[in-house]
C-alpha cells in the first residue's frame, strides 16, 4: 500500500477528534443535536485550520444511516463513502478552478433533483471567494431559498471578497489560527501512535513556522521525519528551517546587551556557517523583544515554558524600554533592507552593530560601557542610555552677512540657549521625628532618585497629597492609571525607602479632585514651553537673522527653532 502523508492520515473524522475550534463545534454540535439546521454555512479562516475538514464532518453527520447527529457511526456506507471522498449526494467543488458562470449554473441545474442515497444532497463549494460576479449572482436565488433537501457548505479563506448578499444568506463561522501549544500538543500524540522519537523543543519550533495552520505543521512533520532518519530532533529542524535555537539567540541578544562585539560578530559568523536564514533569525529577533517590550510593560507573559519566562524577565531588566523599542526598530528595519545589502551576512551585521552603537536621544539615564566577562555577570539593574552632551550657545554675530557662504545651513535649526529646570537639594533627616515631606521638596525628592523606566515614569506623572505615619499619598490622573502597577510601585517604594534611610509605603488617588501640585512631568513640559518661547523671541531679535531676512527676503520656519538645553 502507498504512504499516505500525515495530513490525509491523521485527518479527524469526528468533531471530538478536531483540535480547537471551540467555538465553531459548540454551534455545530448544538444545531445537529436539536436539529436546527440552516441551508447555508459559511467557514472562514487561513489555511489549513479546518475549514474543509469540519464541512465533511457536518456532511457525514447530516447523512449517517444512523439518524441525524453530532456523532456519526463511522462504521454505515454512508460515512464510510463521505470518509473516502466518494460519497455521491456530497459534491465538493473547487471555486479557484470553476470560477464562470456557466459552470455555476450546470452546477445548479441539478439542485432541484432529490439525493440519491443520503438524507441530504450537500454542496461542498471551498474557496468560494474565487467566483465571479456573474457566478455569484447565479447563487444567489438558490442560496436564500434552497429545496429542503439540500445544504451549502461554502469555505474561503478571504470573506472579504464575497458579496454582502452572500455573507447575509450564509450562517458564518470563522475559523481560528491554533497556537503553538495546540499544535505541538497534537503532534506530540501523532509521533506517539507512530512510535518515532522526538524531542519537544523540535516540536514548539515546528509550530511556530507553521504559523497556525495544522496542515502547514503536519507537512513539515512530514518533512522532519524524513530529514531525521525516522526521529525529530531539534538540530535536525533548526537545519531544515533555517532557523536559530533559542539557546543561539539568547547568547546573540546578552552579546548586545553587554556591548561585547567580538561576541556579536562570532555569533553571525556561526549562524551563516551553519546556513542559517537571516530573514528568520530577525523574525525570531523581532519576536523576542516584542515579548521582552510586553513584559516591561505589564510584568505577565505566557510563555512555553518556565526557562523561557525567566530569561525573558532577565531581559527585561537589563535593558530599558527605550532600548527595547530601538531594537526592535532597528531589527524591522534590517529586515527590510536586507536585499539591498552586499550577501545576507553583512547585512545582518551591520544591523546587529547599530543595535551597539545607536541610543535613543532621550533618554534620562546612563549605560553602562562595562564588557562582563560572562552573560552570568550582567548587572541586575536595567542598562540606560547615555544623555546627549551639553552645548553652550555662541552669541549671535553683530556684522550683516556679505556673501552666501556665511549664511548657516537652512536645514540646521537655530540654536538658543535655554534655562534648565532648577532642582533644588532634598534635605532630610535621619530621624523620623525631623522628617518633613511636603510638595516644596518632593519633586526634588523624586528626581534625584535613581528608577527603572517605568517606575521613574510613575513617579514624575505623580502628584504629592500629602505624608503621614511613613505612608506616601500620592495623585494620578485617571488616564495613567495604569502606569501604578505593582513592580513599578515597588521599585519606586524602594528608592524612597533608601532616599529616606526607613520603609516608605505609597498609596495613589486617581482623580483632578486630589492633584493638588504639579508634577515634574508638567513641570518639564511647562519648561519646555517657556524656553520654546524664550527661543523663538531671541531669533526675531537677533540683528545677524533680520540682517538675513533682509538681504535675502527671507521668512524664518518657526517650526525649525529649538532651545538649546
Amino acid at each position: 500500500m502507498s504512504y499516505l502523508v500525515l495530513a490525509r492520515k491523521w485527518r479527524p473524522n469526528t468533531f471530538a477528534n478536531v483540535v480547537g475550534q471551540e467555538h465553531v463545534l459548540k454551534a455545530l454540535i448544538n444545531g445537529l443535536d436539536q436539529d436546527r439546521l440552516h441551508h447555508a454555512f459559511l467557514f472562514s479562516g487561513t489555511r489549513g485550520v479546518g475549514k474543509t475538514t469540519l464541512a465533511r464532518i457536518f456532511a457525514k453527520s447530516l447523512n449517517c444511516e444512523q439518524g441525524v447527529s453530532s456523532t456519526p457511526c463511522g462504521e454505515c456506507q454512508s460515512c464510510q463513502e463521505v470518509d473516502a471522498g466518494r460519497f455521491v449526494d456530497l459534491i465538493e467543488v473547487d471555486a479557484a478552478s470553476r470560477t464562470k458562470v456557466d459552470d455555476t449554473r450546470e452546477l445548479l441545474d441539478n439542485v432541484q433533483y432529490a439525493p440519491s442515497r443520503g438524507r441530504y444532497k450537500v454542496y461542498l463549494i471551498d474557496e468560494v471567494h474565487m467566483l465571479s460576479t456573474s457566478s455569484f449572482n447565479a447563487l444567489l436565488k438558490i442560496l436564500e431559498e434552497p429545496p429542503p433537501h439540500v445544504k451549502f457548505l461554502l469555505a474561503t479563506t478571504d470573506p472579504q471578497k464575497l458579496p454582502v448578499t452572500i455573507l447575509s444568506r450564509c450562517l458564518q463561522f470563522n475559523l481560528r489560527r491554533l497556537d503553538i501549544a495546540q499544535i505541538s500538543g497534537h503532534l506530540s500524540n501523532i509521533l506517539k501512535s507512530e512510535n518515532i522519537d522526538f524531542e519537544s523543543d523540535a516540536l514548539a519550533t515546528i509550530a511556530k513556522a507553521a504559523d497556525g495552520s495544522m496542515r502547514d505543521a503536519l507537512s513539515l512533520l512530514d518533512q522532519a521525519i524524513s530529514h531525521g532518519s525516522g526521529t525529530v530532533k531539534s538540530t535536525d529542524i533548526h537545519d531544515m528551517l533555517g532557523t536559530i535555537s533559542q539557546q543561539q539567540l539568547y547568547d546573540l541578544i546578552t552579546a548586545l546587551i553587554s556591548h561585547d562585539g567580538q561576541a556579536v560578530i562570532q555569533q553571525s559568523h556561526a549562524l551563516s556557517i551553519q546556513g542559517r536564514d537571516f530573514v528568520q533569525v530577525f523574525n525570531n529577533l523581532l519576536s523576542l523583544f516584542q515579548r521582552i517590550a510586553t513584559l516591561q510593560l505589564v510584568a505577565d507573559l505566557d510563555a512555553t515554558d518556565k526557562d523561557d519566562i525567566e530569561v525573558l524577565t532577565r531581559f527585561s531588566q537589563q535593558i530599558s524600554p527605550e532600548i527595547t523599542q530601538l531594537f526592535y526598530q532597528i531589527a524591522l528595519h534590517g529586515k527590510r533592507d536586507l536585499p539591498y545589502a552586499a550577501d545576507p551576512k553583512s547585512g545582518f551585521e551591520m544591523t546587529l552593530l547599530r543595535m551597539m552603537h545607536f541610543q535613543p536621544a532621550t533618554a534620562n539615564s546612563q549605560i553602562s560601557h562595562t564588557e562582563p566577562s560572562s552573560a552570568s555577570q550582567l548587572a541586575d539593574d536595567p542598562v540606560h542610555v547615555a544623555k546627549k552632551s551639553k552645548s553652550s550657545a555662541s552669541s549671535p554675530s553683530q556684522d550683516v552677512i556679505e556673501t552666501r557662504s556665511d549664511i548657516p545651513d537652512a536645514h540646521s535649526p537655530p540654536a538658543v540657549a535655554s534655562k534648565k529646570l532648577p532642582v533644588k537639594p532634598v534635605e532630610v533627616a535621619n530621624t523620623s521625628e525631623a522628617l518633613i515631606l511636603n510638595s516644596e521638596n518632593w519633586l526634588s525628592l523624586i528626581n534625584s532618585l535613581k528608577l527603572t523606566a517605568l517606575a521613574r515614569q510613575l513617579a514624575d506623572n505623580s502628584a504629592f497629597v500629602k505624608f503621614e505615619n511613613d505612608k506616601v499619598t500620592l495623585s494620578i490622573a485617571p488616564e495613567l492609571a495604569h502606569l501604578a502597577s505593582k513592580k513599578p510601585q515597588e521599585r519606586l517604594e524602594t528608592g524612597l525607602s533608601k532616599s529616606l534611610d526607613k520603609p516608605i509605603k505609597i498609596t495613589f488617588i486617581e482623580g483632578g479632585e486630589h492633584h493638588p501640585s504639579a508634577t515634574l512631568a508638567t513641570e518639564r513640559a511647562d519648561q519646555a514651553v517657556a524656553d520654546q518661547e524664550r527661543a523663538k523671541e531671541s531669533i526675531h531679535n537677533d540683528p545677524a537673522i533680520d540682517a538675513i531676512r533682509t538681504a535675502f527676503d527671507a521668512r524664518v520656519i518657526e517650526s525649525t527653532i529649538k532651545p538649546i538645553k
